[in-house]
């Protein structure tokens, strides 16, 4: 089995977030990156599966050239091979132009599946892997909690809400995008770091791939969020204070 894992490079959790003299993304000038946490349980739910069946894990990547820093980190843990689409330095692309990129990236790979994280710890639109679907005419499945492959399809267990479960068959090729936490993260071994040096990683040029590079979705503008603070006590006694919490929760800040 063929499976291809979209993989994104985002801000470390710890970093220090500044907004850049623009508004329009963040000052990248002294940040440090790492592989989006979501990314990387559909990269271990990959890995997983070819132990299983066989067959080969192909790492995507859309990115700068830092990018391949993630890139390698995924080809020490295991993955075979990967491609990387480069991007230019400060462009920022919607989803949907994300989604197009990796797509037309992959499509010669013909792979049986294509996994993705649930969503970027930077963005967190949550929508690339579900357009990288529609784009390839691929049946697609979301918020994914176990993968069983069978003959000619796939058989996936999705996360609800309330605490329910849905049970889906989809036929191949398909994409599917992982829910984070449903496995063990694995690290790196010393030996999957020196094998990552001679592993292929195959670079395409954005701008070169035949694909409309405006976005859809334009992003006027990010901002810190203006610190407020504010604070009410309430008087009497327990009963009636709780009354007057309960009603500033339903009718003030409607949480109830």
């Amino acid at each position: 089995m063929k499976i291809a894992v979209s993989i994104k490079q985002v801000p470390a959790r710890d970093s220090a977030l500044r907004v850049d003299p623009g508004g329009k993304w963040l000052d990248e000038s002294d940040l440090a990156y790492e592989m989006n946490e979501p990314d990387a349980y559909a990269l271990e739910e990959a890995l997983q599966l070819k132990e299983k069946l066989g067959g080969e894990v192909l790492v995507l990547c859309a990115g700068t050239e830092r990018a391949q820093q993630t890139i390698r980190e995924a080809l020490a843990k295991g993955a075979d091979r990967a491609i990387h689409v480069e991007t230019q330095p400060g462009a920022l692309f919607d989803p949907l132009v994300t989604a197009r990129l990796l797509a037309k990236a992959v499509e010669s790979e013909q792979p049986d599946l294509i996994l993705t994280g649930l969503q970027s710890d930077d963005a967190g639109y949550g929508e690339t892997g579900v357009l990288m679907a529609d784009v390839l005419g691929y049946a697609h499945a979301t918020i994914v909690m176990e993968v069983e492959a069978q003959a000619g399809s796939v058989r996936v267990k999705r996360e609800l809400e309330d605490g329910w479960f849905q049970h889906v068959s989809l036929p191949l090729p398909a994409v599917l995008t992982i829910q984070s936490g449903i496995k063990k993260l694995r690290y790196a071994t010393l030996m999957g770091i020196k094998k990552a040096r001679t592993k292929e990683i195959k670079s395409l040029k954005a701008d070169q791939l035949g694909i409309d590079l405006r976005p859809a979705l334009l992003l006027d503008r990010i901002y810190t969020p203006e610190r407020v603070k504010q604070s009410q006590i309430f008087s009497g006694d327990a009963q009636t204070a709780a009354h007057q919490l309960v009603e500033k929760l339903r009718f003030e800040a409607r949480v109830l």
